[in-house]
């Protein structure tokens, strides 16, 4: 118990305060409870991940003050055996590999051979296929060479053939006009050609109805000149298809062709 003695504030200074501790005379009776049981924890096992890493060391553990070592390597790994991949000439440890290597080459060198020959083949059938794709159809090559009957085309007159998709003119000449063609000087000619260079035969004229200017069909038999006249811009072409007046720059052009018999052309 403790008793506090308090004083007015003018003889605080004269005064002392003092403290009395007086002990209790009650007393308090032992407890007598029964204490708990003491339960012991069991051992773990480890059965998860989580608590296999529990028991690794730590990285602490793996410092210490002093050098130590410590191995975290298998040596019970079992050696690999690639006995059936190998061949059977090489199986025997107590055999030379060289006395099998002619042998153990020669079925290789007839593995990669016939490979070889196999792709060689497929690229050639590719690029066979893409080479006559860019080949002219087969509905064009029929029409590529034609023949012409020449006795049907009297003479003085002039026959238009369809010949690759463009006009063919087989010209019968007379005498005159190969007279008059073959006594043209090339001084004359804007294109410069003799009439023996442009025929095979003097009475028989071959070329491409096609006028060298843009591209017109020029008329038969008409003209300053009366071989062809183009109407689209005025050019004059002589009995042998060669350019005399217009805007035109060059002759007509001259098909390869040849002679079968002496009633059939070939032309192409």
């Amino acid at each position: 118990m403790f008793r506090n003695i308090q004083l007015n504030g003018n003889i605080a200074n004269a005064v002392k305060g003092c403290t009395e501790v007086v002990a209790t005379t009650s007393t308090k009776a032992p407890f007598a409870g029964k204490s708990p049981k003491q339960v012991l924890p069991t051992k773990p096992i480890f059965l998860t991940n989580y608590n296999l890493q529990s028991t690794l060391l730590s990285k602490k553990a793996l410092t210490p003050v002093t050098t130590t070592q410590v191995r975290l390597v298998h040596t019970d790994f079992k050696v690999p055996d690639y006995t059936a991949y190998r061949r059977d000439s090489v199986k025997n440890p107590s055999a030379s590999n060289r006395d099998t290597f002619e042998k153990r080459n020669a079925f290789t060198y007839m593995v990669l051979g016939t490979a070889v020959t196999g792709t060689m083949f497929c690229a050639k059938a590719v690029v066979h296929k893409f080479v006559l794709s860019m080949a002219p159809a087969a509905d064009v090559l029929a029409l590529a060479s034609i023949e012409v009957n020449l006795n049907e085309i009297p003479e003085g007159k002039n026959a238009t053939i369809k010949w690759r998709g463009k006009p063919l003119f087989v010209r019968h000449r007379t005498s005159a006009e190969i007279q008059i063609e073959q006594n043209t000087s090339l001084s004359e000619l804007r294109d410069p050609e003799d009439d023996s260079v442009r025929v095979q035969k003097p009475e028989w004229l071959v070329i491409i109805g096609v006028c060298t200017h843009l591209g017109c069909v020029p008329i038969a038999n008409a003209g300053e000149w009366g071989g062809y006249y183009c109407p689209c811009h005025g050019s004059h072409y002589d009995a042998a298809g060669r350019i005399r007046k217009g805007p035109a720059p060059s002759n007509m052009e001259v098909p390869p062709y040849k002679f079968i018999d002496d009633n059939t052309l070939l032309v192409g």
